[in-house]
């Protein structure tokens, strides 16, 4: 369906006033959706990002580290991590090279949700099914393309 029957409007100032319109609406459908599956393991989006970040680092990150990778820029990470702490999905220990920082790991209990969680990767990939592969490269590179831009 169009964004116009989506959001019952046919008044669009212009093609990129439609586009920032629609990247906007897509994006909520999207975290919407996203937000069912992730329920079903009693995770935020926010906290899901912080687990996979920890994952891939292979190694403990800082809440600064982590926040710098986040997909959410303004997310409270620490209140997030503290959350994760409690599920027992991360834990936190005194940097050693710097006893000011606190070094965040993922645990085993916080990797074998992962992986868990690996198992419903389709059904995420099912939410964009719309595209075919080499759409869905074409989108990544637009995408790309417009937060190179420089205002």
């Amino acid at each position: 369906m169009g964004i116009e029957k989506e959001i019952q409007t046919l008044n669009f100032r212009n093609e990129y006033q439609k586009v920032g319109v629609n990247i906007i609406f897509t994006a909520n459908w999207f975290t919407e959706r996203f937000k069912q599956i992730l329920d079903v393991y009693d995770i935020t989006n926010q906290q899901f990002n912080i687990l996979r970040i920890l994952r891939g680092s292979k190694r403990p990150l800082s809440t600064l580290q982590i926040r710098d990778r986040m997909l959410d820029k303004m997310s409270d990470t620490s209140r997030i991590v503290d959350r994760l702490v409690k599920k027992e999905l991360v834990e936190k220990t005194v940097c050693e090279a710097d006893k000011r920082l606190v070094d965040i790991r993922i645990t085993d209990k916080g990797l074998a949700l992962l992986m868990e969680m690996d198992n419903r990767n389709e059904d995420t990939d099912n939410l964009l099914k719309g595209l075919n592969p080499q759409e869905a490269e074409q989108l990544n590179h637009l995408l790309d393309k417009l937060r190179d831009i420089q205002l």
